[in-house]
């Protein structure tokens, strides 16, 4: 199951969406693009705050479950709760566990079981997928 066939809080049209989104991210959040690695300056921002949907506004991880993967990519080990949701992608010859926005089911990236304690989980998330919102 794809996630964007599910019935979400925020559910827009396709349109409402493209004129909502730039085109990077209309690509990645509502098609399931990725982006190239090492393109956001996301990935080498250590500021504390909270990163949110880029679609909705939907806070999905604080700047203290963040990490540096090495992979190119914003990565945490931990979502906030009931933020995400996921899904099986069998894109590109393999299998996967997509992880999407449980708000509005934007693609967010993916989830690797090869990050660091205390859960183990690498979300390796698309920078074009979240906006960073700074602590006050």
């Amino acid at each position: 199951m794809k996630a964007s066939k599910k019935e979400f809080a925020v559910n827009k049209t396709e349109a409402e969406w493209q004129e909502q989104l730039t085109p990077e991210q209309f690509r990645v959040l509502r098609k399931h693009g990725t982006e190239r690695a090492g393109t956001s300056p996301l990935d080498k921002n250590y500021d504390r705050g909270t990163y949110v949907c880029a679609g909705c506004g939907q806070p999905l991880f604080t700047s203290d479950t963040k990490y540096n993967s090495g992979t190119g990519w914003p990565s945490f080990y931990q979502p906030i709760e009931d933020a995400i949701e996921t899904s099986v992608d069998r894109s590109f010859f393999m299998t996967r566990t997509e992880v999407h926005c449980s708000n509005c089911g934007g693609h967010l990236g993916h989830v690797f079981s090869d990050g660091p304690r205390p859960t183990g989980q690498r979300y390796c998330m698309n920078g074009v997928s979240l906006e960073f919102k700074p602590a006050e």
